[in-house]
């Protein structure tokens, strides 16, 4: 058996490669906006070429043109000239190269490179806490996801953004405003006045959905998510801890089709309802909803499988039913330090994913017969201060029979109690039993 190890191994870099992308950049400057979609610094293997192209995004952010001179003047500046091979070896790099017109091409070879070198890391590391018998492996398995997520992720997402670019987007992003005449900038959730408020729900954000026991948080979250993945086709993560898939979709059969919910139960329906059925399985079928029933989900895995939709199917947005039902790994801890932990992973998880992340939540029970407060939140105040957004449902308890109710429409106020970049204030609402389902207050009044 060979003798050979890793440890033999030089890490994967290709010098000639990363002095071609700097020299390419030297004859081109306008190929630096090409570049900086792939690489940064740490992505060179040399530390000479690393110091190089640090000179050359310094220049570029400040507006300036580069050439052999400016790049030099610019390390003599930081004191990195002597370091970085000096002036004889700035001037060598555009001998490397006849031309700027494969730089794009040198560059990949410069991040393949790169990520090979990220990968050993990443599985030496794997290996020493494996072998590591203080730390959980479920820990384990969920740090080597995010890492390798991350890389591969790094590819296609830009690292450094520049001031040029950030003026460039922000511009676009203002014209096509303009031109769409829309104050929506997130995922719209189909009610009119909250969109407006929110500018819908906008990504990173870890958004809580809160209310006391049967006032229709699970309605309203499933209600959110038909408006987002079936009437307008964005892909949606549905979360269920608490009911079945088959609860859900049957619910969601109920909504769509707007057909009593005790009909579907118990199987009196007209040829009507099956028309009304078959036409809303077939929206259903079409939308691209994706719902996991897991009961007492622990947090790794849900943090896990929340990454492998968003690469697989690049959902939007995720609705967590609820956070609560969130088991932590650490069952030794108070309950309240747990749910602690569990919001700032949410948190973490909308930032790394770049979605929204939508959560609910019960209040206190004492919150019963009063408007809800973001004191109200159970368990922990960390939520209050990990969420971005805080809404609550609230209703006057209804003294009406079942039988009643069943022909009700309820007015049901939405409180956006907290919101970290926009207004505040109370959405009218109404909810339909018959249905389980919330609409706009104008929409229902106008039918």
């Amino acid at each position: 058996m060979s003798s050979f190890s890793l440890k033999d191994k030089v890490p994967p870099h290709n010098l000639e490669a990363e002095q071609a992308t700097l020299g390419a950049l030297l004859l081109d400057w306008e190929a630096v906006g090409t570049v900086i979609r792939y690489l940064r610094p740490d992505r060179f293997y040399s530390l000479q070429n690393q110091k190089v192209f640090t000179a050359i995004l310094s220049l570029f952010n400040k507006g300036q043109r580069g050439d052999i001179l400016t790049i030099i003047e610019e390390l003599r500046a930081t004191g990195d000239l002597d370091s970085s091979g000096g002036a004889s070896y700035i001037t060598s790099l555009t001998d490397t190269v006849p031309t700027s017109a494969n730089v794009e091409y040198y560059a990949k070879i410069v991040l393949d490179q790169a990520v090979r070198r990220d990968l050993l890391k990443l599985s030496a590391n794997m290996v020493m806490q494996s072998h590591d018998e203080t730390i959980n492996s479920r820990a384990v398995l969920e740090e080597a996801q995010k890492e390798i997520f991350n890389l591969t992720d790094s590819n296609s997402s830009q690292t450094i953004k520049t001031t040029p670019e950030l003026i460039n987007r922000a511009i676009e992003m203002i014209d096509n405003l303009y031109k769409n005449k829309t104050a929506i900038t997130g995922v719209e959730t189909g009610y009119f006045e909250l969109d407006r408020m929110t500018s819908g729900f906008q990504p990173s954000e870890l958004i809580i959905l809160g209310a006391r026991p049967s006032i229709g948080k699970t309605a309203m979250a499933l209600s959110m998510a038909q408006n987002i993945a079936i009437t307008k086709k964005i892909p949606t993560a549905f979360f269920s801890l608490e009911m079945s898939d088959m609860q859900l979709i049957q619910r969601l059969l109920v909504q769509e089709a707007r057909i009593r919910s005790e009909y579907l139960r118990t199987g009196r329906l007209t040829l009507d309802d099956f028309q009304k059925l078959q036409n809303a399985a077939g929206r259903i079928y079409e939308a691209p909803l994706y719902i996991v029933d897991t009961p007492n989900m622990k947090l790794l895995d849900l943090r896990a499988l929340a990454r492998r939709i968003k690469a697989q199917h690049n959902v939007q947005i995720i609705f967590i039913d609820y956070i609560t039902l969130i088991t932590s790994e650490n069952a030794s801890i108070p309950r309240h330090e747990q749910i602690a932990e569990i919001s700032r992973s949410l948190k973490s998880l909308a930032r790394e994913l770049q979605i929204p992340v939508v959560v609910l939540s019960q209040v206190r029970r004492d919150s019963e017969g009063k408007q809800p407060s973001l004191a109200d939140l159970r368990e922990s105040g960390s939520i209050e201060q990990d969420a971005d957004v805080v809404m609550f449902l609230h209703r006057e308890r209804t003294s009406a029979s079942s039988e009643d109710q069943k022909n009700l429409t309820i007015d049901t106020q939405l409180i956006l109690a907290k919101q970290r970049n926009g207004p505040t204030g109370i959405i009218d609402l109404v909810f339909i039993p018959q249905y389980t389902k919330f609409e706009n207050a104008a929409q229902n009044s106008s039918q």
